[in-house]
């Protein structure tokens, strides 16, 4: 079994590490970061036509790696990666480790990693600039409750409203691992000022809501991040926020 290098996570705290794939241009850095990418990785970063695309995912594979070899003590490139059948991502190689877990999310500007210790976990962030009709899309995929919550608010509160309810919904059904085999409208968030975010699931969820805990963060004045994670009967956990440019800081 490997030791845990000296660090603060344990099974009360969860980390989420986020990177601004924009501030990273250093050509030496990069190439560094190409090193640290499986063969398999090297395959799909060339698939993106657009070099923003490309750049996203080099910083992306890069913060992984480097940020899950800040618990254990494994070179950044020896991790191996797998995907079960709806595409949620976990540890495949070094197998001897801890039961570190992980979540991705990226958009336009943002990449984040939230990782724990044996905990379900999910991660979301949304670029709240973007465009598009967010009552019809509402309509679409939230609950009743949901669309009703976002039409009884002023015009110019909707849209900060709208990406709140996104990103929980987005990083719940990415803890599960699941995808959307979960539909979106069977489960409703509860966003009430001062008071903890609550959730309610359709009895076809088979969940319980006393299990999860729900957080958010706004790191920057266009994006919007939501964190699930199921701690059961357990207390709820820590979640510590860090800034990282992976290999400096």
């Amino acid at each position: 079994m490997m030791r845990m290098p000296d660090s603060t996570l344990d099974r009360r705290i969860a980390h989420l590490w986020y990177v601004f794939p924009d501030a990273v241009r250093d050509p030496a850095l990069l190439g560094a970061y190409q090193q640290l990418l499986s063969p398999e990785e090297r395959v799909q970063q060339q698939r993106f036509y657009f070099a923003a695309g490309r750049h996203e995912y080099l910083v992306t594979r890069a913060l992984v790696r480097t940020v899950l070899s800040r618990y254990v003590e494994v070179n950044p490139s020896i991790w191996r990666f797998k995907k079960n059948a709806y595409g949620k991502p976990a540890i495949a190689y070094p197998r001897e480790i801890p039961p570190l877990t992980f979540n991705l999310a990226h958009t336009s500007g943002l990449i984040v990693c939230l990782v724990a210790l044996g905990r379900d976990i999910g991660v979301d962030v949304e670029d709240i600039t973007r465009p598009g009709e967010i009552v019809e899309i509402a309509e679409q995929f939230f609950s009743p409750t949901e669309v009703a919550g976002l039409r009884a608010l002023p015009p110019h509160a909707q849209r900060s409203r709208f990406f709140e309810y996104w990103t929980l919904k987005e990083a719940y059904i990415k803890a599960r691992g699941l995808g959307l085999t979960l539909p979106l409208e069977q489960f409703s968030f509860h966003l009430e000022a001062g008071h903890p975010i609550r959730v309610a699931f359709a009895p076809c969820l088979l969940d319980d809501p006393r299990g999860w805990q729900f957080a958010q963060f706004q790191p920057t004045s266009r994006h919007q991040m939501a964190t699930a994670i199921r701690h059961g009967t357990n207390a709820a956990l820590t979640i510590l926020p860090h800034y990282t440019i992976p290999l400096v800081s």
